[in-house]
C-alpha cells in the first residue's frame, strides 16, 4: 500500500466489513460452519467480551498465534516510501485477542514460538511480530490447502539459515550491475525511454536466485513474461545479452538486409540465452516478446511452457511472470490466465509471479486503481501463497524467493512475491511525476539507492571493505564504458535469427507453395474404421453410435457420389496427421462435442461417465492427440494456443471460437500477436483459428466472424484467411498447414448450417487426390454466360439453389488472403466476354470482403466489364435479430444477384 494514512487499510475496513459481519452471523448460528481460523478469531472476540469461560492458557495463546498468522502481514514494514507506518490494527489488539494489558507480564505457554516452554505474553507477541511483522508479510492462512499452510508455517516460524558471506557479496555485485547499468543509460541516452528499474533493482538478484534454485531442482529452462519496466536490465544482467548489442538499439542502428521487418521498440523485444549458474549448471532463459498491452503476454508464456514440457515429456521448464501492481489488479487477462493453471489441458506445474509494485500506475494511485487492499488479492481466490517484501531488504527478498521456488517445486502451485519498491523517475524518463505525486517524489528524491543502503550495511557489518566495494563498482563501470566504446568504433546491427532449435527445418517461404495433401483411399478407409470403432464394453450414447455407423458408410461406398460431410472430413484430416506421427492440439469452448454437436471427438460412457478419445487410439506409434474444452474465455485461451504454437511448429495447433463473433474477446491477441509477431519480432506461428461464420438468421452475435477485420490486418504475407466451401477443401487445408515447411497463422471461416447441408459433401476421391485450391470455378457454367457472380463461403449454396439457368456463372474465392492474383486473372480471363460482374456477399457493405476485393478485382476485369455489389446495406450491426427479416433480406440478395442490372 502507498505510504499515507489515507491509504493504510485494515483487514476489517469498509471494503470487506460486510463480509466479516456475514461470516460472524454464520458463526453465531453455528460455529462449525465457519472456517477454523475464522472460528478462532471470533472465539477470541467472544472471550474478550467475557462471553467464554474455562479456556486454557494454551488455547488463548494459540488464538494469538493464529491471529498473527492471519493478520500479521498488515503490520509488516514492506513499504520503502511509507509516509505513515501502521503500528496497530484492531484484529491484533489485546482486547480482540482476549487479553488485558495487565496480563502482558504474565507467563504463558509459548507453543513453540520461543524455545522456552513459557514466557511473558509481551515476549511471545514480540516473537510473533519478529516473524510476521518485519519487512516480510505472509498471506497463506485460511484459503490454501492445509498441507501447504503447514509447510509454509514450518518454514516461516522455523530457524532460517543465515546469509553467507558469498551470498552477500554476490547480492551486492548484482545490485551494482542493476543500478549502474541504469545510471549509465541515463547519462549516455538522456531522455530516451527505457523504463528504468531504479527503485526496484532488487528484482535482478531475486531473478538470479530463481535461476540458482531452479538449477538445484533440476530445472533447465525458464520462460519469462514481463512488461517494459526493467526489461532492458533483465536482458543485460540476468540474460547476459552483450551490452554493445543493447546499446546499438539506443543508437537505432538497423540491418539494411532486414528492411522487410518493421521491428519494435527495444523494451518490447524478446531475447533468449544460455546462462551458467554459480555451480556450473547451464540454464536456458527465454524472454517472450510482447506489446505494450500489459499482462497480455501471460497466457502466451504459459502456452509456450506447456508446449516445451510436452515435447520433452517433463516439467523442467518453469514460467516466470513479472507484473506491475496496477496492471495485475486492473487487467482481466490476469484472472483468465490464473484460471488456467489447474486445468488439465493447460497446467504447467505452477508459475513464479513477481510483482514490481512501485505503488503507482502511470499517474494513478492504488486507491484510484483498485478496490482491494493489495494488488495481489486476486491470487487469494486461487489459494496461491503471497509474500510481501521490501525492496530495501535484499536479503529478505532472496530468502522469500528461495522459499517461493521450493513451494512451487513441492506443491506445483502458483506463488506470488509482491516486491514493494518505488519508481525513481516518472512513468518514463521524460515524464514529470511531481505533477501528480508531489509528496511521494519529495521523499523519493531524498532516498539513497538500494545498492548504497545495502553496501553501507555490509561495510558496517565488516563483511566488505569500502575500498573493495568501490572496486566492484568501478569494474562494472569500466565494462560499460568498454562496450560503449566498442560500439562507437564498430557499429553492430542486432540480428534476429528466427529459424533455430525446433524451428530449424522451417523457412519464411512462399505462401502459395503447393503441398501434397492427398491420402490413399485404402488408408482413409482404415483410419475411418479405427476412429469410428467402439471398444468392447463401452456404453456409447445411441445417437453417437449411429453417427459412427453413418460415417463408416460414407467411406465404404464404392460409388463416386459425394457422401463425406464437414465434420468427418475434419476427423479424417486429423487422423491422417496423427497417423503420420504429427501431434495435434485442438482447443476451444465445447470443442470435444462441437458447438453444433457435429464433432464428437470425445465419447462419454453412459454408465461410467468416462471419456474416450477415438483419435488417440489409431495405432501405437501415432502422434500425440489432445482435444480440450477450454474455459469460457477468448483472451487467455487464444493467447495460450498462440504461445503453444510458437514452440511446437511441427504440431497442428487449433483454436476454435464457439461462434466467430466471439473472437473479438481475444482481439488483443489477434492484433498484437497473431497478425504482427512476424514483422515486429520475427516470431512465426502456425496457429489455426476456426471461426464459425454465416448468416442464417441467428442475430447479430451469431452470424459474423468479422472477416473484414482480419483482411484489414492482413499484409506482408503475415497470415492466411480462408473461407472454404467443401469438406474436401477443409481436409486439404488442415493438412497443408503442417505438411509445408512454412508457418503462418491460418484464419478459417467455418460453417454452421452447412455442417448438415445435403449439398455440402465431398467424395472419398476428392480426399484421395488433388490439394487445396484457392479458387473454385463453376463446373456447370455454359458457353453463353452473360453474368459472373463472384462469392466466398456459404452464400454459394444459396446462389446455387436459386440459379434457374446456366447463363450465370458462380465462382468461389476460397482463399481471400493472400490472394493469388495470377490464378485469379487466368480464371477471370475465361469470362472475358462477360460485361456484368457481381461480388455477392451476405455481410453489410461496410463489412465482409467487398472493400478488400474492390481494388483487386477492378484492375483484373476486362475493359467492357463493370463490377457491381450485391449484399446488405451499410450497417453498424452485422445482422438482424429477426429471422423473418433475415429471410426477406436473403431473398432480396438472390434477386439482385440474378436479376439486378
Amino acid at each position: 500500500p502507498m505510504g499515507s494514512s489515507a491509504r493504510a487499510f485494515s483487514y476489517a475496513n469498509l471494503t470487506n466489513l460486510s463480509l466479516i459481519e456475514e461470516i460472524y452471523e454464520t458463526y453465531l448460528a453455528d460455529p462449525s460452519k465457519v472456517d477454523l481460523s475464522w472460528r478462532a478469531f471470533f472465539d477470541g472476540v467472544e472471550f474478550g467480551e467475557g462471553k467464554e469461560a474455562g479456556v486454557s492458557k494454551e488455547e488463548r495463546i494459540q488464538r494469538v498465534i493464529e491471529s498473527y498468522r492471519r493478520f500479521g502481514h498488515l503490520l509488516a514494514k514492506v513499504n520503502p516510501i511509507a509516509t505513515h507506518q501502521v503500528d496497530s490494527i484492531p484484529e491484533l489488539g489485546l482486547k480482540i485477542l482476549g487479553f488485558e494489558e495487565k496480563e502482558l507480564k504474565d507467563s504463558f505457554p509459548t507453543m513453540g514460538v520461543i524455545e522456552r516452554g513459557e514466557a511473558p505474553l509481551e515476549e511471545i507477541i514480540r516473537a510473533l511480530e519478529a516473524i510476521y511483522c518485519t519487512t516480510i508479510g505472509v498471506e497463506y492462512v485460511g484459503y490454501s490447502a492445509p498441507q501447504l499452510d503447514q509447510w509454509i508455517q514450518g518454514e516461516i516460524e522455523g530457524e532460517h539459515l543465515p546469509t553467507t558471506l558469498e551470498q552477500k557479496t554476490n547480492l551486492l555485485r548484482s545490485l551494482n550491475r542493476a543500478e549502474l547499468f541504469e545510471r549509465f543509460l541515463n547519462r549516455k541516452y538522456v531522455g530516451q525511454k527505457r523504463f528504468s528499474l531504479e527503485g526496484g533493482e532488487t528484482l535482478i538478484p531475486m531473478l538470479n536466485e530463481v535461476i540458482e534454485v531452479g538449477a538445484e531442482q533440476g530445472i533447465d529452462e525458464f520462460v519469462l513474461g514481463m512488461a517494459h519496466r526493467g526489461r532492458l536490465n533483465v536482458r543485460a544482467n540476468l540474460m547476459q545479452e552483450p551490452l554493445s548489442q543493447l546499446f546499438a538499439e539506443f543508437e537505432d542502428y538497423f540491418d539494411p538486409d532486414q528492411v522487410d521487418t518493421e521491428g519494435d521498440v527495444k523494451y518490447h523485444k524478446g531475447f533468449s540465452s544460455d546462462v551458467v549458474t554459480s555451480k556450473g549448471d547451464k540454464i536456458h532463459l527465454a524472454l517472450t516478446a510482447n506489446p505494450s498491452h500489459l499482462e497480455s503476454v501471460n497466457p502466451v508464456v504459459m502456452g509456450k511452457v506447456r508446449a516445451k514440457q510436452q515435447q520433452r515429456g517433463k516439467e523442467s521448464i518453469v514460467p516466470i511472470l513479472i507484473h506491475g501492481d496496477a496492471s495485475l489488479a486492473g487487467q482481466g487477462v490476469v484472472y483468465e490466465t490464473m484460471q488456467l493453471y489447474r486445468l488439465g489441458g493447460y497446467s504447467v506445474g505452477g508459475a513464479i509471479h513477481i510483482v514490481v509494485n512501485n505503488q503507482i500506475g502511470f499517474t494513478t494511485l492504488p486507491k484510484e486503481g483498485r478496490s482491494t487492499h493489495y494488488c495481489t488479492d486476486l491470487a487469494r481466490g486461487f489459494s496461491s501463497p503471497i509474500f510481501h517484501v521490501n525492496a530495501e531488504d535484499p536479503e529478505g527478498c532472496l530468502y522469500i524467493t528461495r522459499l517461493a521456488m521450493e513451494l512451487r517445486h513441492k506443491f506445483h502451485c502458483d506463488v506470488f512475491i509482491d516486491l514493494n519498491c518505488y519508481r525513481r523517475y516518472g512513468h518514463n524518463e521524460s515524464d514529470e511525476p511531481a505533477f501528480t505525486q508531489p509528496l511521494e517524489y519529495q521523499k523519493i528524491e531524498k532516498k539513497r539507492s538500494i545498492r548504497e543502503i545495502y553496501r553501507d550495511k555490509l561495510i558496517d557489518q565488516g563483511v566488505v571493505e569500502r575500498e573493495a566495494a568501490e572496486k566492484l563498482e568501478k569494474a562494472f563501470q569500466e565494462e560499460l564504458k568498454s562496450e560503449f566504446a566498442q560500439l562507437q568504433e564498430q557499429p553492430t546491427f542486432p540480428v534476429e535469427k528466427p529459424f533455430q532449435g525446433v524451428w530449424e527445418s522451417y523457412r519464411k517461404g512462399d505462401l502459395f507453395q503447393p503441398a501434397k495433401t492427398a491420402v490413399d483411399r485404402a488408408l482413409l478407409r482404415e483410419m475411418a474404421a479405427r476412429s469410428c470403432h467402439v471398444p468392447e464394453g463401452f456404453a456409447i450414447h445411441p445417437k453417437v453410435g449411429k453417427l459412427q455407423e453413418a460415417r463408416l458408410k460414407m467411406v465404404e461406398a464404392e460409388t463416386p457420389q459425394p457422401a463425406i460431410d464437414w465434420a468427418f472430413a475434419e476427423q479424417l484430416a486429423l487422423a491422417s496427421l496423427l497417423w503420420e506421427g504429427r501431434a495435434v492440439r485442438f482447443a476451444g469452448e465445447d470443442v470435444q462435442r462441437g458447438t453444433f454437436s457435429q464433432r464428437h471427438a470425445a465419447w462419454v460412457d453412459q454408465k461410467s461417465g468416462q471419456r474416450y478419445f477415438p483419435l488417440s487410439h489409431l495405432k501405437e506409434s501415432q502422434g500425440h492427440f489432445e482435444i480440450i474444452n477450454s474455459l469460457l474465455s477468448e483472451f487467455s485461451a487464444l493467447g495460450f494456443e498462440f504461445g503453444y504454437s510458437l514452440c511446437y511448429p511441427s504440431a497442428l495447433v487449433v483454436w476454435e471460437a464457439q461462434f466467430g463473433d466471439f473472437a473479438n474477446g481475444g482481439q488483443v491477441i489477434i492484433d498484437q500477436y497473431i497478425a504482427s509477431s512476424e514483422q515486429k519480432w520475427q516470431r512465426y506461428s502456425g496457429l489455426v483459428v476456426l471461426l464459425p461464420h454465416g448468416y442464417e438468421g441467428q442475430g447479430s452475435e451469431h452470424s459474423s466472424a468479422r472477416v473484414e477485420r482480419f483482411l484489414q490486418l492482413a499484409g506482408h504475407g503475415n497470415m492466411q484467411i480462408v473461407n472454404p466451401t467443401t469438406p474436401a477443401q477443409y481436409f486439404h487445408l488442415l493438412r497443408r498447414q503442417v505438411i509445408r515447411s512454412i508457418r503462418r497463422p491460418l484464419i478459417v471461416l467455418t460453417p454452421k448450417g452447412l455442417l448438415r447441408h445435403p449439398k455440402c459433401l465431398s467424395s472419398l476421391d476428392e480426399l484421395a487426390s488433388g490439394t487445396f485450391r484457392e479458387f473454385l470455378d463453376d463446373p456447370h457454367a455454359g458457353e453463353e454466360v452473360d453474368r459472373l457472380l463472384l462469392c466466398s463461403g456459404r452464400i454459394y449454396y444459396d446462389l446455387m439453389a436459386n440459379r434457374k439457368e446456366s447463363r450465370a456463372a458462380i465462382v468461389r474465392i476460397e482463399q481471400l488472403y493472400p490472394i493469388h492474383e495470377e490464378k485469379l486473372a487466368t480464371l477471370l480471363h475465361r469470362y472475358s466476354r462477360v460485361k456484368k460482374v457481381y461480388w455477392v456477399q451476405e455481410e453489410p457493405k461496410n463489412m465482409g470482403a467487398w472493400s478488400y476485393l474492390l481494388p483487386i478485382l477492378n484492375k483484373m476485369l476486362p475493359e467492357q466489364a463493370t463490377l457491381h455489389y450485391v449484399g446488405r446495406n451499410i450497417s453498424g450491426s452485422p445482422a438482424t435479430g429477426s429471422h423473418a427479416i433475415h429471410v426477406r433480406e436473403q431473398q432480396q440478395l438472390m434477386k439482385m444477384a440474378f436479376e439486378g442490372e
